[in-house]
């Protein structure tokens, strides 16, 4: 029933690879990056209101954040923004949401989403989401949304899939895999049977909680002590104070790799985790020379491949470039190739030096 489905929102992440747009003031979940006039995290709660109600939905952020959560979904209660005093990765986050829910509402049925992702088909979205709602609903199952992959990407996680075991289109986990190199990624693309790991859980309650207390049993005692402080005057004191005793661990190590009835649900909606300019890239519209522009000022001269985002009110002229980043805001401007877009973290630091 939709009452009893949760929405998880994690969106406490700095985007540092979106550097100089992105900054630890207001990272990427924050800003208008396609140009459209939302930001991802408002994209992310659009694409669910018809999977669960604004009431239901849940944003895990810094305490440092709070404010602009506040402005950019005015429809979520107040109670329902979870800032978090120090980065803790993401099995404390979403313990610490599963907790709170779990006081309000046992029969809880959630679904966990990062805040940065981009989905081009919303309505195959929602039917994967609703039906993975229906598996999960009151079955001690956790259910994890794989994406088929069409190219050798070593920039995610993959789910290997167990042969011959499947219920309809959802089938069972075999095993979790690290993000590969280039050579591993080839061979799981050709030898099938892979998905990429997109970092979206579905799951009740209940059963979350359970394995929280049988895999992570001292970060559960943690939740148990706050619990009491929940929906009171007190809760963000309590939290400040015993959540930075919890272990820096990711769902993946903390929980995924260890618990059983793991399943996943391969699927297919134009999906990318929006994690560098490449992808933002890679997602565009482009012109004839395979050129993606955010900004209305901005005029490519001869360039090729390249990704261009800046300011509305900025004019630009771009000539001879191939394969090349241009990134512009408040001042700051990055020109970057495109094969190094990893080393944007370093080169961010240099202008704090």
């Amino acid at each position: 029933m939709i009452e009893n489905n949760h929405l998880v929102i994690m969106a406490g992440g700095i985007g540092s690879r979106f550097w100089p747009v992105s900054t630890p003031e207001k990272p990427k979940q924050f800003i208008d990056i396609l140009g459209i006039g939302r930001s991802l995290l408002q994209l992310t709660v659009k694409r669910f209101e018809d999977v669960c109600s604004s009431e239901n939905v849940w944003v895990v952020t810094s305490v440092n954040y709070k404010n602009i959560v506040r402005e950019q979904l005015p429809e979520v209660p107040e109670t329902n923004i979870l800032t978090e005093p120090c980065m803790r990765n993401t099995a404390p986050c979403i313990a610490y949401a599963a907790w709170k829910i779990k006081k309000r509402n046992s029969a809880a049925n959630i679904i966990v989403s990062p805040a940065d992702h981009i989905v081009t088909d919303v309505e195959e979205f929602r039917r994967v989401m609703k039906k993975g709602l229906l598996f999960t609903a009151g079955e001690n199952r956790i259910l994890t949304v794989g994406m088929r992959p069409h190219r050798p990407e070593t920039g995610y996680g993959y789910i290997k899939v167990r042969e011959s075991a499947e219920v309809g289109e959802i089938r069972e986990v075999d095993g979790f895999k690290e993000k590969p190199d280039r050579q591993k990624a080839e061979e799981y693309l050709n030898v099938g049977g892979y998905l990429w790991n997109s970092g979206i859980f579905v799951w009740n309650v209940a059963t979350i909680e359970k394995v929280f207390r049988q895999k992570q049993p001292d970060m559960a005692r943690i939740f148990d002590e706050l619990e009491g402080y929940f929906y009171t005057l007190e809760e963000q004191d309590a939290v400040n104070r015993w959540f930075p005793e919890c272990e820096n661990i990711s769902i993946d190590y903390a929980i995924m790799e260890h618990a059983h009835n793991i399943y996943v649900f391969p699927a297919d909606f134009g999906w990318s985790d929006l994690g560098t300019w490449g992808s933002l890239h890679e997602l565009s519209e482009k012109d004839s020379d395979k050129n993606a522009v955010v900004g209305k000022g901005v005029r490519l001269v001869e360039c090729r491949d390249c990704v261009v985002r800046v300011s509305a009110d900025k004019r630009m002229v771009v000539q001879g470039l191939d394969g090349y980043i241009v990134a512009e805001h408040k001042g700051v401007l990055l020109v970057c190739n495109m094969k190094d877009e990893q080393r944007i973290k370093e080169f961010s630091k240099m202008l704090n030096t």
